[in-house]
């Protein structure tokens, strides 16, 4: 939310880095016992080759008496990831990763790589993050959150206080919880669990007792035992769908929208809005039509889509084949160059932020009698934007975002289109409202 500027918000970071596991259950031994094979014992066989540890190094602020400004201190940072697509894509929490120069991945094999980050989301504290592998690497399997029950036995596994591969067994406290850590972060609708997480399991798989990941671990409660939390599984995988989106990864588009229900021991991904004039319209996909493969590719979510087509160009063409009223329907889906770049400086504000700007007379900015040179009125703000969950309003008077003044409505264009855009973001803001000028983040709408 805003604030004035000269005051600062503190900041509880997490720090970064973590866990993998494989070798630990990846062999039976040649004499255990079935009663020894215990449900749990299962359940992490199945998970651990797909889980990793991440760590690396990474800078945090201390006050500096003799400067008057921030000087960092190197720390070491761990945490836990877990890979979601077998060419290396893996999802993991924002904070693990945050400020780390070097994303140093090991994975089950105990082999480390370096990773780099792919996107993040920060209202979720989710983040992709992206390694080089010459073999296919093992992906977890998903479960869903729809269905958990207070009571249910969990597992979590991760890099526990840098203790690589440890496993914590529990069940499932309590559901739809919600945990503030800091001004800036605020967790809705978390699995609390009393397995035990720690610093270091941020990030990796909260497992049910069939080895399926039904949550991310991402937060525990200071000065509590037995209370952890983690991210329904999900709203994980639409969140991880839409940062590995071809739309925003490599200008290409589907149009294809949906959600996935699951039915017995599967899931079935169900379109609901197709985009006017995008590939799904023209391939003939209708809302309402169950999605059963594209390109050979099982589909049970979103994020199976985009893996889909992610490293495809436009003109690619790919099988995909619908359940409709009852019959198989095979179709031909053509995917295209997004339109996104040929939105005006208009559109693209309003796309990501939700905001109509118009710039302000010389002679008019100037009565505000502030150290800016100029800005843009706020004369629209949609509602559930994130220039609306920030608290702008009509008449506010953008003056800045990040380190450049906003004076024209090409200099929001530029900073949207810049390389980097994904790294600058919660975007910081600032306005001029009255006699005050304001700060805030806007935690950037994925979805264009």
């Amino acid at each position: 939310m805003l604030d004035r500027t000269g005051h600062r918000r503190s900041h509880c970071a997490c720090v970064a880095i973590l866990g993998v596991w494989a070798s630990l259950v990846a062999a039976k031994p040649a004499d255990a016992s079935e009663l020894r094979r215990t449900p749990i014992v299962q359940a992490v066989a199945k998970a651990a080759p797909s889980v990793v540890n991440i760590h690396g190094r990474k800078t945090v602020p201390t006050p500096d008496v003799n400067f008057g400004a921030d000087a960092g201190r190197q720390v070491n940072g761990m945490g836990t990831g877990v890979v979601i697509d077998e060419r290396g894509y893996i999802v993991t929490n924002y904070h693990v990763v945050d400020g780390v120069r070097q994303i140093q991945v090991t994975l089950a094999d105990e082999s480390t790589v370096i990773g780099r980050l792919i996107e993040h989301d920060p209202r979720t504290d989710l983040a992709i993050i992206k390694i080089d592998s010459d073999e296919p690497l093992p992906v977890i399997r998903v479960g869903s959150s729809h269905d958990l029950m207070p009571g249910e036995p969990v597992v979590a596994v991760g890099n526990a206080y840098g203790y690589s591969h440890t496993v914590s067994r529990g069940i499932i406290s309590a559901l739809h919880r919600t945990v503030q850590v800091s001004d800036e972060q605020k967790y809705q609708d978390l699995i609390q669990t009393d397995a035990a997480i720690n610093p270091g399991n941020s990030g990796g798989p909260l497992l049910n007792i069939d080895g399926e990941m039904i949550g991310i671990n991402v937060a525990v409660r200071v000065g509590a035992q037995g209370i952890g939390f983690a991210i329904p599984v999900d709203e994980a995988m639409q969140v991880a769908g839409a940062l590995m989106s071809i739309e925003k990864r490599e200008r290409l588009r589907h149009g294809i929208e949906g959600e996935s229900v699951r039915m017995g021991e599967s899931f079935q991904f169900f379109a609901r809005t197709i985009r006017p004039g995008s590939p799904g319209e023209k391939a003939g996909l209708k809302p309402g039509d169950q999605v059963l493969s594209l390109a050979d590719r099982d589909i049970e979510r979103l994020l199976d889509i985009e893996r889909t087509c992610l490293g495809r160009k436009a003109g690619d063409e790919l099988a995909l084949t619908v359940l409709r009223e009852g019959q198989e329907v095979p179709l031909r889906l053509t995917l295209a160059e997004s339109p996104a770049q040929a939105l005006t400086s208009e559109e693209q504000i309003w796309s990501y932020f939700g905001l109509r700007l118009e710039p302000m007379p010389v002679e008019e900015f100037q009565q505000l009698k502030t150290r800016y040179r100029g800005g843009l009125r706020v004369t629209a703000v949609r509602p559930g934007s994130p220039g609306d969950a920030e608290g702008i309003r009509r008449s506010d008077v953008l003056v800045g975002m990040h380190i450049w003044e906003t004076v024209a409505l090409d200099n929001v264009r530029y900073i949207l289109n810049r390389p980097d855009f994904a790294q600058l973001r919660p975007l910081k803001f600032y306005i001029v409202r009255g006699q005050e000028t304001l700060y805030g983040h806007l935690q950037v709408s994925l979805q264009r």
